[in-house]
């Protein structure tokens, strides 16, 4: 069963225990009357014992319903919670921190979680107060009025901590993300904080914002303690009036034992609305966990098209995004370099050409089809990516190279091609080396994702994918590149001028804007050309 399954079970077992708490105290009256009267008790002992086991029953199975739902609950959120961030792609998180989002599937799913069991426990607590009215109207009406002006005064104290705790729990969770987004940066970037000697600097920076966060906790605690003092003294008012009214009726005849131990019973079913705080403080912390939830993330939208037959001709028709304008045709087959100063667009160009992000206007099309209507099968057989700082998933190195696809004769070709082979078979245990266990340098990484790229059947793109690697390596990358089997289209982005000069055509991008589409030697008759590769 998964876990929103057990919420029908949780909702039974509540009302089933609320009926129990107001049946109780009518049956265990009754049950004083007869011992008063001397009459036969074995019957009335008999429905209390019974209420008294389905009560525990009933508690029993909540404590199991209530961990399953939780454990599914935040399990579901947070597959659901990944499907969203990941389907988002890089546009769809680009405005997010890496640290903030893993706060969110850590610890707000936890909370968010807990919104189902929250309510329900809240309104079932509300059932034994409501029939509590009603069997004291039954019993003396003069009860059942001091009984509602007592619980009056515990619903004011309820309402507003509920309020207070909603928007200090939804601001001590962003604090805590905020602390991880900085700490989630700080780790990536460790190496050149310890090299440059500013750890302290970057602790200091990560830590600033421990007194806000334990600002919000003391006013949690705050607003916790002073609600739970407040309902300390309004829920013995409950009990302390309606005992005595009832004791000023018993004393004037006009109810029985029986009816002032029930009577005192219902009140303090009244004066347990007080614990509602904890519940109430579940509630908010719910209701927060769900705001930190509920991104606004637009999924990738895939098509349904597959590409025709074709040399893997790239098109921008009228692209504009995020500054770069750009229209041109990059033939089928070509070896494009993409040059140009940083800032100028090189990497938003390569995005588009990817479809890691789609423009604001115009159209990206392969062989003639936008990449807006690929499905998504067609576009990742068709389109390869290597970056300059690869990020390798998988087990192990076999898997960082393969995606997961068990095709080890692809595998090795794809590693044979990118000279990633020769340092994989190297390894402890060649291919099936732990990814986290396999000492690699920037270079080796990068040949890693190239061969993972290598696949793609109609377009590479590589956004400055051999910056680490050595100048004879990157040659025989090239080599390999130039006599590719396949005639790919290759866009490269690149800082190195050698690289350039090999490429059969050069995008020359400044300001967001194409200075030049030519080869290499042409473009260099220009001056400002050449201070791209200074």
């Amino acid at each position: 069963m998964r876990g929103r399954g057990w919420l029908p079970v949780i909702g039974l077992t509540a009302l089933l225990g609320s009926g129990v708490a107001l049946a109780l105290p009518s049956v265990l009256g009754r049950t004083i009357d007869t011992i008063v009267a001397n009459g036969n008790v074995q019957g009335w002992l008999a429905i209390a014992t019974g209420l008294v086991v389905l009560g525990i029953t009933c508690s029993l199975v909540d404590s199991f319903a209530g961990t399953a739902y939780e454990a599914g609950t935040t399990a579901g959120l947070r597959h659901q919670l990944v499907r969203r961030v990941l389907a988002g792609g890089p546009a769809g998180v680009r405005e997010c921190d890496t640290g903030d989002l893993v706060s969110r599937v850590s610890g707000s799913a936890v909370d968010a979680a807990q919104a189902g069991i929250a309510r329900v426990t809240a309104f079932a607590a509300i059932i034994p107060p409501a029939g509590s009215l009603v069997l004291l109207i039954r019993i003396d009406p003069w009860l059942a009025v001091a009984f509602f002006l007592g619980v009056l005064l515990v619903i004011g104290v309820l309402w507003l901590f509920a309020r207070r705790t909603a928007e200090v729990s939804l601001a001590y969770a962003e604090t805590q993300g905020r602390i991880a987004a900085l700490l989630t940066e700080s780790l990536a970037g460790i190496r050149t904080i310890t090299a440059a000697r500013t750890t302290s600097v970057e602790k200091r920076r990560i830590l600033a914002l421990l007194p806000e966060l334990h600002r919000h906790g003391l006013e949690t605690w705050r607003v916790l303690a002073r609600s739970g003092a407040q309902a300390a003294v309004a829920g013995p008012l409950v009990l302390i009036s309606v005992l005595a009214v009832a004791g000023i009726e018993l004393a004037n005849h006009r109810i029985t034992a029986g009816d002032l131990f029930a009577a005192a019973q219902y009140a303090v079913l009244g004066a347990g609305l007080g614990s509602l705080t904890g519940v109430l403080g579940e509630l908010a912390r719910s209701r927060a966990g769900l705001q930190r939830i509920s991104l606004d993330i637009e999924p990738i939208a895939h098509g349904t098209l597959s590409l025709p037959p074709g040399p893997g001709r790239l098109t921008f028709d009228e692209v504009t995004a995020d500054g770069l304008r750009i229209d041109l045709e990059v033939p089928g087959g070509s070896t494009v370099a993409v040059v140009g100063p940083g800032g100028a667009g090189k990497s938003v160009l390569a995005e588009l050409a990817a479809r890691l992000r789609d423009p604001s206007d115009g159209l990206v099309l392969l062989d003639g089809i936008p990449l807006q209507a690929l499905s998504s099968q067609a576009l990742s057989s068709a389109v390869g990516c290597a970056f300059e700082r690869p990020t390798l998933v998988g087990a192990t190195v076999g898997e960082a190279i393969s995606g997961g696809a068990v095709n080890p004769l692809r595998t090795l070709a794809s590693a044979r091609a990118t000279r990633a082979h020769d340092f994989v078979s190297r390894l402890p245990q060649g291919y099936q080396t732990p990814l986290l266990e396999a000492p690699m340098s920037g270079g080796e990484r990068q040949r890693l994702g190239l061969a993972r790229a290598w696949h793609a059947r109609r377009l590479l793109v590589l956004d400055d994918a051999t910056s680490s690697l050595d100048t004879a390596t990157e040659l025989q990358i090239s080599q390999t590149l130039a006599n590719d089997p396949l005639r790919r289209t290759k866009l490269i982005v690149t800082h190195r001028a050698a690289t350039a000069a090999r490429a059969d055509l050069v995008i020359w991008l400044q300001r967001g804007q194409v200075r030049g589409f030519a080869p290499h030697e042409q473009l260099l008759q220009d001056p400002a050309y050449r201070k791209a590769f200074q």
